[in-house]
C-alpha cells in the first residue's frame, strides 16, 4: 500500500522546480547563462506562491470509467502536474486489505498515504487524488511528484486475489494513463512499489503477472491508438 515519501530520498529525473526563496534573493547571480532555463522554471514556479491555486471541479475524473471517492487532503498535496513535474511512472501497489478497506483508509487523514486510483477484484475502478496532484504512495518525494499510483485489492501471498477481471481493467487504466502523459509502455515505466528507490515495501510481490500485465497493457495501448 501506499505511504508518505514527503522526506524521501529524490531520485533521477526530479522535476523540482526553484524555490520560492532562490527567486527572491538568488535570482540575479542564477541566470548567468541560463537565461533560459531560468525562464522556464520560473513559468512552472507560480503554483508554489500564497494565494494562487488552479481551478478545479470537484468530483471529476481523469479515467472516465472510474468512480470518484475523495481522499483526506492530508493524504496529497495540490500540484499541477504535468506542468510542474512531468509524470513519466505508473507505479502498482497491492492493498494488502480489501477494497474497502483501502477506500476508507484513504480517507482518514492520520493515515498520511494514498494513491490516485484503487482496483477491485471486480474490476471496480474508484479514482481518489486527482492525476494533477502528488500523491503520497511511493515513500520516495521525487516518485511521487512523478508518477501516477495504483493499487489493487488483495494481498501479495495470494495469487487468487489477482483475478482476470482486476487485470484487465487495471491494465485499461494504465494504458490511458501512459497515453495521456506518453509514457512508455515497457517495465522500466510500469514498475511495483518494491522496485522504488529506499522503500521498505514489497508489494506488489511475486504473485502478480508481470508478462500477463504487460500484455494486457501493450494491447490495451494498441486498442486505443486504433481508435483514436
Amino acid at each position: 500500500m501506499g505511504n508518505n515519501g514527503s522526506a524521501g530520498t529524490p531520485g533521477k529525473g526530479s522535476g523540482h522546480g526553484i524555490s520560492r526563496r532562490s527567486l527572491l534573493i538568488g535570482g540575479g547571480a542564477a541566470a548567468v547563462g541560463t537565461a533560459a532555463v531560468a525562464a522556464d522554471k520560473i513559468r512552472h514556479v507560480w503554483w508554489r506562491l500564497p494565494g494562487v491555486d488552479r481551478a478545479r471541479d470537484e468530483g471529476a475524473r481523469d479515467y472516465a470509467p472510474a468512480t470518484w471517492v475523495a481522499a483526506s487532503t492530508a493524504n496529497w498535496r495540490r500540484a499541477d502536474r504535468p506542468d510542474d513535474y512531468a509524470v513519466d511512472r505508473v507505479i502498482i501497489h497491492v492493498t494488502q486489505g480489501s477494497f474497502e478497506s483501502a477506500v476508507n483508509v484513504f480517507q482518514d487523514p492520520a493515515h498520511k498515504a494514498a494513491s490516485h486510483y484503487v482496483v477491485g477484484k471486480d474490476g471496480q475502478v474508484t479514482q481518489m487524488i486527482r492525476e494533477l496532484d502528488v500523491a503520497y504512495h511511493a515513500g520516495n518525494r521525487s516518485y511521487n511528484e512523478r508518477s501516477v499510483g495504483i493499487e489493487h485489492e488483495g494481498f501479495i501471498d495470494r495469487p487468487q486475489d489477482f483475478t482476470k477481471k482486476m487485470y484487465e481493467a487495471s491494465a485499461k487504466l494504465t494504458a490511458a494513463i501512459c497515453k495521456r502523459y506518453s509514457i512508455p509502455v515497457d517495465r522500466e515505466h510500469i514498475i511495483g512499489h518494491v522496485e522504488v528507490p529506499g522503500t521498505d515495501h514489497i508489494d506488489p510481490g511475486p504473485n502478480w503477472d508481470w508478462p500477463r500485465y504487460m500484455k494486457l497493457v501493450r494491447a490495451a495501448s494498441t486498442d486505443s491508438a486504433r481508435a483514436s
